[in-house]
């Protein structure tokens, strides 16, 4: 059993934070408004609870950032280096800006020569930064229902926490393609913009890839 810190109580992280529940973690979600998760956390138990972000880091052995990418850097900087050094941080987030899709295709505020996770990285050198849950929507992250299990991309420094966050992907249900280095973040970013482009087009949200080898 790990503590999990969970920053974001949108969609992505009530969703990982039941999963994490499920599979017997304790669970912290912070928030800036903790009354809007009364609820979720009558359905949580004993085994959720609720606090600041800055509460939630350092309450976490593991931290999840499922907080939008724009919001990313501000809600790390709230929390604090010495919250996050040494801590595997899943790194959920994708840089989509403000702007509408066009023909389906999100933009981001990056380019294709730097990622988001880079620039986290870089201003929290002894955090532990593993990009993961970036490239599908919150309805599938825990025990996706295909027939076969999909892939999940990831990437990071450290290959220590890899493996432990690839554990932890095993019990959700995928398997895991590790990419190497924080630089391959530049590739598995824009996943987020492919998998999007059927939802905005087509309506289809119920989809996930698959590394064929």
């Amino acid at each position: 059993m790990k503590k999990i810190g969970i920053l974001g109580s949108g969609a992505v992280g009530t969703t990982l934070a039941n999963g994490f529940i499920k599979y017997k973690h304790q669970v912290m979600i912070g928030t800036r408004d903790a009354s809007k998760l009364d609820f979720w956390k009558q359905k949580a138990g004993d085994k959720g609870s609720a606090g600041t972000s800055k509460e939630t880091a350092s309450f976490g052995e593991l931290i999840v950032l499922a907080v939008k990418g724009a919001a990313a850097k501000d809600v790390l900087e709230e929390v604090g280096s010495a919250n996050l050094a040494g801590k595997i941080i899943i790194d959920a987030t994708n840089p989509i800006s403000g702007d509408p899709p066009t023909n389906g295709v999100l933009s981001f505020f990056t380019d294709q020569n730097n990622s988001l996770m880079e620039e986290l990285q870089g201003q929290y050198p002894d955090a532990h930064f593993v990009k993961a849950f970036n490239s599908v929507g919150s309805g599938l992250m825990v025990n996706p229902p295909f027939e076969t299990k999909p892939t999940m991309f990831i990437c990071g420094n450290d290959k220590s926490s890899k493996k432990e966050v690839s554990k932890l992907l095993t019990q959700f249900g995928w398997e895991t393609a590790d990419m190497g280095a924080v630089e391959a973040a530049r590739a598995i970013e824009p996943l987020s913009m492919l998998w999007c482009i059927p939802g905005f087009n087509d309506n289809q949200w119920s989809h996930a890839f698959k590394l064929m080898k």
